[in-house]
């Protein structure tokens, strides 16, 4: 009988501790209830005298800021895929020749007379949108293929090269292939012509960029 008083007594110790929150979380909630202060729970307590630095976790969630590369070669040369190239320079393109054709469009419309003498307001407006949209149209697809010849050009050099060649005469020869190939159907004279033009525009371009990056 004794022996069975033990038991049950045993059994229903633990009980009454957790009724009387003398253990797990009770000691917390009624700290919580009393108002007392609170702390940040910390899995990595303790863990220092056996060689943990807390510090080391602050390092392994730091991330880089800039793109990480595997060749230090490779971290050295900033430049856009062919991909990229292909969306930047025709869009760029297409985009200045739209708003600088329309703005030649817009000039010359309000420039213009009427070829009879009847002129109002809603005519000359029609005049004038006429006279944009048609400007900018043509300089925006003119460009828009110059940028796609461009970008085409550009990335068939640094590849046929292998990254030997610096960007300026990569970006020099670009713009000679993008010359002769736009104006190859008028014949090889006016090819010939029109490389040395877009030699001299892609030459003025790296210019201005070594300024922009020097500055």
């Amino acid at each position: 009988q004794h022996r069975a008083m033990g038991l049950f007594d045993r059994a229903r110790a633990p009980k009454q501790e957790e009724s009387d929150g003398s253990y797990g979380g009770g000691e917390q909630m009624n700290a919580s209830e009393a108002g007392d202060s609170s702390r940040v729970y910390n899995p990595y307590e303790g863990l220092a005298p056996i060689g943990f630095d807390a510090r080391a976790l602050h390092e392994a969630y730091r991330l880089p800021a800039a793109p990480e590369y595997l060749f230090t070669e490779e971290a050295r040369i900033h430049r856009r895929g062919w991909s990229e190239n292909l969306t930047y320079y025709s869009g760029v393109g297409y985009l200045a020749g739209v708003f600088g054709g329309a703005g030649k469009g817009l000039s010359d419309g309000l420039k213009s007379k009427p070829e009879t003498g009847i002129d109002t307001p809603k005519l000359r407006m029609n005049r004038v949108l006429n006279a944009t949209g048609n400007s900018g149209r043509r300089a925006g697809n003119v460009l828009g293929v110059l940028g796609l010849f461009y970008a085409l050009s550009e990335s068939g050099i640094i590849y046929l090269s292998d990254g030997l060649t610096s960007d300026t005469i990569n970006g020099i020869a670009a713009g000679a292939t993008t010359g002769a190939l736009f104006k190859l159907a008028s014949g090889p004279r006016t090819a010939a012509v029109a490389s040395v033009l877009g030699a001299s525009a892609a030459a003025a371009l790296q210019l201005g960029r070594h300024l922009v990056d020097g500055a």
